[in-house]
């Protein structure tokens, strides 16, 4: 950091040789996030003979829709696991949403009483947690959610994290003197809230709705845990299902009096298990350019004030 003539801090500026280092990590980075998804894609696309004749290609040696056209065999359950998987999204992303928000508020104000005993009530949970045991009789036994499809939206609706994310948002952005003004207006506290500072936090508000959209479409480990009905699967958790149940017959055939080969010529194969995956990844991949601008806005909020 230099000063310039006026006194004034400045950065100065990157080489050429250390921006192209840094232009090469970042396509390192980029390549190691984008070729797995398009091998994937490539797998499901690929014949199942090919694949075992000569393996994983980006560029399938012999291309053939036999995945998808699995898929299309199994179209009613996946199709409800789709839309399990939609409504908990949906539902679960707005409600925490509102929820994380409403928090986040109420911790920004300064002027409320037990303002700094709920900041390290919330901030504790981000260090420490209560463990699975006790969550699992939380949910099961004190909530009896067990079993129901709230299971899937109540547990990941609020989250430390997101609330202190808010709570910076709004106290680093929205003026006080605006609040002020609407308090001698004769607003109330909600009033405020859903008038004036939500639509004004639409960078935070799509930040944590991103990531509670990634949480909930992702989310597998709650329905193993709470889940006993098949019609309540979400579609990670009928993957990870399918995937378990093709590990154990692959497994133990011999138990189960059949030969490996017919073992194998009755299993969905690895095309159709990737094409699984690509449908499971294609939604979430389709939204996310569209919040993007409003992802990275919000991440750096409080990083810098003027």
């Amino acid at each position: 950091m230099k000063k310039n003539l006026n006194g004034i801090d400045h950065f100065t500026q990157v080489g050429p040789a250390a921006n192209g280092v840094f232009n090469v990590i970042l396509v390192l980075l980029s390549l190691a996030c984008i070729l797995p998804m398009v091998l994937i894609i490539s797998i499901s696309f690929s014949d199942e003979a090919a694949l075992r004749e000569y393996g994983y290609r980006f560029i399938p040696k012999v291309w053939s829709f036999d995945g998808y056209a699995y898929l299309f065999k199994q179209g009613s359950t996946i199709a409800r696991s789709l839309g399990v998987s939609l409504f908990v999204t949906g539902v679960g992303t707005a409600m925490g949403v509102v929820l994380n928000a409403l928090l986040g508020y109420v911790l920004s104000r300064r002027e409320y009483k037990l303002q700094k005993f709920f900041v390290w009530f919330v901030f504790i949970p981000m260090i420490f947690n209560g463990g699975l045991v006790s969550s699992y009789f939380i949910v099961a036994q004190f909530l009896h959610l067990k079993d129901s499809i709230w299971v899937l939206i109540v547990p990941l609706a609020v989250s430390s994290f997101n609330i202190i994310l808010c709570k910076t948002f709004f106290r680093t952005t929205i003026p006080d003197s605006l609040i002020e003004s609407a308090k001698m207006d004769g607003a109330s506290q909600l009033t405020i809230f859903f008038k004036i500072v939500f639509p004004l936090s639409l960078p935070v508000l799509a930040t944590i709705g991103l990531f509670l959209s990634f949480a909930y479409w992702n989310d597998w480990f709650t329905a193993m845990l709470y889940i006993d009905n098949p019609s309540l699967y979400t579609l990670q958790a009928y993957l990870n299902r399918l995937l378990a149940d093709l590990n154990f017959l692959a497994q133990n055939a011999a138990l189960l009096g059949v030969s490996q080969a017919q073992l194998l010529a009755s299993m969905p194969k690895e095309a159709a298990r990737m094409a699984i995956v690509v449908l499971a990844v294609l939604p979430i991949a389709c939204i996310y350019p569209f919040f993007q601008r409003y992802f990275v806005s919000g991440l750096t909020v409080g990083a810098v004030k003027g």
